[in-house]
C-alpha cells in the first residue's frame, strides 16, 4: 500500500495538497488536536467476502493476547500499543492501526490460497499470473473504449476528509457528553478546539462534488465537459482543481511491465463475477528490509477470462485501518468501461478528552482519559449512461479538451448516485461560513495561479520566474513583474516590469498591454516596448510551458555573452484549435553586444526589423480556458514548436537574414521502459551578428575543480559555456527510464534513468565575428545516469561523463555533476 500511495500522488495527493493549503486557517486549527492516546478501543471483526462477525479472533500486540472477540465479532481491550495483530482460525492474519473504533475484516484461507505459501516465502511471483499480467497488458489498448469510434459516458465524483465513519456515532456521544465541560473550561478548551469539535459532530471537514461528460470521437478527438461543480469553502470556482482526473484512461500500476519488481503476484482462484469468469490474482508489495515470513497480500486483481481486461482491483495497506483502494470496470460494448472508483486514505488521528478532571488529578498533574479518531480522506466515483456509438457533431468537441457547462453546483442533484447526507449537507453550510471567515477564495487563487507561475494579489499576477534569476553577465537578477488580471477588465491586460543585476549595475524595464479578441479561446493582440538584455545565441522559448521555461533557469550561469536589446514589438496569437496555436510578431529594436565583439568591422551596434512566426502543435494535451486565460492540465506528447524569423532591411534595419529553428519532443512506453526524445535544431541564412546564431548550450566552467550544475531543458552538463557558435546545428536529447525501482529512505521508491545528449553544427563564415569563440563541427556527445527521487529528496541527481571526439584527458573536463528538480519530470 505504501507504493501505491506513492503511485496516486500525480491524483489524489495533488488534490489534498490544493485542499489543506486552500483551508490553511482550517488545518492549523485541528493541529492542536492530532495526538495519539491511551484509551479503551472496541474492535469488531468481521469476514470480507460474507460480512459475518468472526468468533474468537484473537487481538495481540508483541505476541501478547489482548482478548478474544465474542459470537458477534466484538471486543473491548486497553493496550498501549500503536499497531495490533489479529488472526482468526482459517483466516490470514492481518495488522492494524489502534483507534477507539474500530472494524477489520479478514480473509478466508482457502486451500488455493495455502497452496502457494512456499511461493511467498521464496519471495517469487507465480509465472502462470505474470503470464496473465502480460496478457492484460498487451490488450488493454484493444479492451480499451478508446479503440471504439466513439463513445460517451458520464460521472459523478464525490471527494471529502472526515473521521472514520464507524466513528461518527462514539465521536457524537464524546461531543455531547462533554459539551458542558466546554462550556464550563472556557480557560483550558480554547475556542478552536470547541469549533473543530463542533464541525465534526455535525459536518464534514471538506466536501467536493464534481458532475462530468466524456465524449470521445475517432475523428474529432476526445472532450470533457464539465456539468457542475461545487467545492466546499469556496464561492468562485478554481479551474485547474475541477479539471484534475483520476486514472480513468490510465494502465493500472499493478498491470505495468516496468513495475513487475514492485510486486509480487500470484493465481488464486477463479471467481464468476456479473456472468463472467475471472482469474483471481493477489499480489503483495515487496518488502526491502527482510525475507517475508508470513503470508501477506496487499490486494486482488480481477482479469477476465475470455478478453483479459480488467474487471476489478482492490489495494488494501499493510494495515487494514490505514486505507483501500479500489476499481470496478464494467463489460460494455465488447470494452471495458471504468464503473467504479473508491478511495479511502487515512490522514490523522484526532484526540477528544471525555472526562472532566477531578481536582485530586489536576493537583497529581495525571493524564485524562482520552478519545481518538482516525481522519480519512474519501473518494468515490460512479460512471454511467454509457453510449457507443455516438452522433459525431464537430460543435460538440470545439473548443479546449476541457468546457465548464455550469460551476456553482445548483444542477449537482440531476446527478448525484445517491442523494446526500445530513452529515455531507451540513457541510457545505458550516465550510462555506469558515471559508468566508478565514477568504479562502483568494488563497485558492494564490494557489493555482503558482501552477502557471503566477502569484495572484487581487487584480495583479505577479511572475514568480522573473523575481530572482543568475547569469555571468549580470550576476543575480532582482526583478518584478506585475500584469492587471480580469479583475481589473476582462479584455484589457496592461504589464509592467523591471530588473536590476548586481554585475552591470544597469535597470532594466518593459511595458506592455494585451488586447483580447475574444473570451472563448486565447486570440489577443500585445503592444510592447523593451529595454532589456539577452544571451547571445538563445534558442527561441516562445509559447514554451512553464516548467520547460523553469527547467532553463540554469542556462546562462556560466555564460557572460549577453546584448542589449531596445524597441518595440507589435504581435498577435491565436489557438487555432485545442492543439494548434500561432502567433505573429513584427519587431524594430536598437541591439548591441556587451562583450567585446565586432560584427564585420562594423561595430557592436545595430538596428534590426524583423519578424517571427512561432507555431506550437500539440495534439494530445488537454487544456481548459478560465477568466485568466487557457490553462494547460496535462502536457502530452508529442509536441512540436517553430519558429521562423525573416529580417528586413527596411524602417532603418541594417540587416536581410532568415533564421528558423524547431523543436520535436516524444515521449513513449514499451515492455523494456519510458522512453523521451528531444530532437532540435536551426539554421541562420544570411549575414547577421553573433546573437542571431546558436549557443550550444553548454553548462560547464573550466574555472571549476568539479562541474556541478542545474538541469537544462537542451542544455549539455559537460560542455563548456560560452564557447562555441553555429550558424547551422542538429542535437538530440534520449532519456531512458529502467524498468526497475528500489526502496529509497522511508516509504519512497527511486529509479534510473539512462540520459544520451549529442550535437553537431557548422559555421558558414566564423571570420565575420571578430571575438573568440570556436565552432563545434565533430559530433559532441555525454552520457549520464540520473537517480530519480535521490535519497527521498526533491530532487533527482544525475552524473555524466563527455564521450567520443571532444574528450580530453582531465578527468574533470569530461565529468559532471547535475541536479534536477523531481517535479520537472521529462
Amino acid at each position: 500500500m505504501d507504493i501505491e500511495k506513492a503511485f496516486l500522488k500525480e491524483e489524489i495527493s495533488v488534490i489534498l495538497l490544493q485542499i489543506f493549503f486552500m483551508k490553511k486557517g482550517l488545518v492549523l486549527m485541528f493541529l492542536s488536536l492530532f495526538v495519539f492516546g491511551f484509551s479503551q478501543s472496541k474492535i469488531t471483526v468481521i469476514n470480507e467476502i460474507k460480512g459475518t462477525p468472526i468468533a474468537n479472533a484473537t487481538i495481540s500486540c508483541n505476541d501478547k493476547i489482548l482478548g478474544k472477540t465474542d459470537d458477534s465479532g466484538y471486543l473491548e481491550f486497553k493496550t498501549k500499543c500503536k499497531n495490533i495483530q489479529i488472526t482468526a482460525e482459517n483466516h490470514f492474519r492481518e495488522s492494524a492501526l489502534v483507534e477507539d473504533v474500530m472494524t477489520v475484516t479478514l480473509i478466508n484461507a482457502s486451500s488455493k490460497t495455502k497452496s502457494i505459501e512456499t511461493v511467498i516465502l521464496e519471495d517469487k511471483s507465480d509465472p502462470q499470473a505474470l503470464e496473465i499480467l502480460r496478457k492484460t497488458d498487451q490488450l488493454f489498448k484493444s479492451n480499451s473504449p478508446k479503440s471504439l469510434d466513439s463513445y460517451a459516458y458520464k460521472s459523478y465524483e464525490k471527494i471529502s476528509l472526515d473521521i472514520d465513519q464507524d466513528s461518527i456515532s462514539a465521536f457524537n456521544e464524546a461531543f455531547n457528553n462533554n459539551f458542558n465541560l466546554f462550556k464550563k473550561q472556557k480557560t483550558n478548551d480554547s475556542i478552536s478546539d470547541v469549533s473543530a469539535r463542533r464541525i465534526f459532530s455535525k459536518s464534514k471537514l471538506f466536501l467536493w462534488e464534481r458532475a462530468q461528460e466524456y465524449l470521445f470521437s475517432k475523428k474529432l478527438g476526445e472532450k470533457v465537459n464539465i456539468l457542475d461543480n461545487r467545492i466546499s469553502g469556496l464561492k468562485q470556482p478554481i479551474y485547474e482543481m475541477i479539471a484534475l482526473q483520476g486514472n480513468r484512461d490510465k494502465v493500472p500500476n499493478q498491470i505495468k511491465p516496468e513495475n513487475r519488481g514492485l510486486y509480487r503476484f500470484y493465481l488464486t482462484d477463479t471467481i464468476e463475477i456479473d456472468g463472467r469468469k475471472n482469474f483471481v490474482i493477489r499480489f503483495r508489495e515487496v518488502s526491502y528490509k527482510k525475507t517475508v515470513k508470513k503470508r501477506k497480500f496487499s490486494g486482488y486483481l480481477y482479469i477476465d477470462i475470455d478478453t483479459y481486461g480488467i474487471k476489478k482491483i482492490e489495494s488494501i495497506s499493510k494495515d487494514k485501518n490505514v486505507g483501500n483502494i479500489a476499481s470496478t470496470w464494467i463489460f460494455f460494448n465488447n470494452k471495458w468501461f471504468l464503473s467504479e472508483e473508491s478511495v479511502k486514505l487515512r490522514m490523522s488521528r484526532m484526540m477528544m478528552d471525555n472526562t472532566e478532571p477531578s481536582s485530586d488529578a489536576v493537583e497529581n498533574n495525571s493524564k485524562r482519559h482520552k478519545k481518538s479518531f482516525g481522519t480519512y480522506a474519501y473518494l468515490s466515483s460512479k460512471y454511467f449512461d454509457y453510449q457507443s456509438p455516438i452522433v459525431e457533431d464537430p460543435k460538440h468537441f470545439k473548443g479546449y479538451t476541457f468546457t465548464v457547462k455550469n460551476a456553482d453546483g445548483k444542477t449537482l442533484q440531476k446527478y448525484r448516485t445517491e442523494p446526500l447526507s445530513e452529515r455531507e449537507k451540513n457541510t457545505y453550510f458550516v465550510i462555506d461560513s469558515l471559508g468566508k471567515k478565514y477568504n479562502i477564495d483568494r488563497k485558492a487563487r494564490i494557489l493555482t495561479g503558482l501552477i502557471n507561475g503566477q502569484v495572484r494579489v487581487r487584480s495583479f499576477d505577479f511572475d514568480i520566474g522573473e523575481v530572482i534569476n543568475y547569469n555571468l553577465y549580470e550576476g543575480f537578477r532582482f526583478g518584478l513583474k506585475a500584469k492587471l488580471n480580469e479583475n481589473f477588465n476582462p479584455y484589457f491586460s496592461p504589464d509592467y516590469y523591471f530588473a536590476y543585476g548586481l554585475n552591470d549595475e544597469k535597470y532594466k524595464y518593459g511595458i506592455g498591454i494585451d488586447i483580447k479578441t475574444t473570451l472563448d479561446k486565447n486570440s489577443f493582440f500585445r503592444i510592447e516596448y523593451d529595454d532589456d538584455v539577452n544571451s547571445s545565441g538563445e534558442f527561441y522559448r516562445r509559447l514554451w510551458t512553464f516548467r520547460m521555461r523553469m527547467m532553463n533557469y540554469g542556462n546562462n550561469i556560466n555564460n557572460d555573452k549577453y546584448y542589449r536589446y531596445q524597441g518595440v514589438t507589435v504581435s498577435y496569437l491565436n489557438d487555432v484549435s485545442n492543439g494548434l496555436t500561432l502567433a505573429f510578431a513584427a519587431k524594430r529594436n536598437t541591439e548591441e553586444a556587451k562583450f567585446d565583439y565586432s560584427f564585420r568591422n562594423s561595430g557592436a551596434a545595430f538596428e534590426n526589423f524583423n519578424t517571427l512566426v512561432t507555431l506550437k502543435y500539440s495534439p494530445n494535451s488537454t487544456n481548459i480556458m478560465t477568466p485568466q486565460g487557457k490553462s494547460l492540465i496535462d502536457q502530452k506528447y508529442p509536441e512540436l514548436y517553430f519558429n521562423f524569423e525573416q529580417s528586413f532591411k527596411a524602417l532603418g534595419g541594417d540587416f536581410n537574414y532568415t533564421r528558423f529553428d524547431a523543436l520535436f519532443v516524444q515521449n513513449f512506453k514499451t515492455r523494456l521502459g519510458t522512453t523521451g526524445l528531444r530532437l532540435y535544431g536551426g539554421v541562420v541564412l544570411g549575414e547577421a551578428p553573433i546573437w542571431k546564431h546558436f549557443t550550444m548550450n553548454g553548462l560547464a566552467s573550466p574555472s571549476r575543480d568539479i562541474n556541478f550544475n542545474l538541469t537544462s531543458y537542451l542544455g549539455f552538463a559537460t560542455l563548456e559555456g560560452r564557447k562555441f557558435y553555429n550558424d547551422r546545428f542538429a542535437a538530440y536529447y534520449l532519456t531512458h527510464k529502467l524498468p526497475w525501482y528500489f526502496k529509497s529512505i522511508g516509504q519512497n521508491v527511486s529509479s534510473l534513468d539512462f540520459v544520451l545528449r549529442g550535437t553537431i553544427g557548422d559555421m558558414k563564415h566564423p571570420e565575420y565575428h571578430d571575438f573568440r569563440f570556436r565552432k563545434l563541427d565533430h559530433l559532441y556527445q555525454e552520457v549520464g545516469l540520473e537517480w530519480n527521487n535521490f535519497l527521498s529528496s526533491y530532487f533527482n541527481l544525475g552524473v555524466f561523463y563527455r564521450v567520443g571526439y571532444y574528450t580530453t584527458y582531465s578527468f574533470k573536463q569530461n565529468f559532471a555533476f547535475q541536479f534536477k528538480l523531481k517535479l520537472l519530470e521529462f
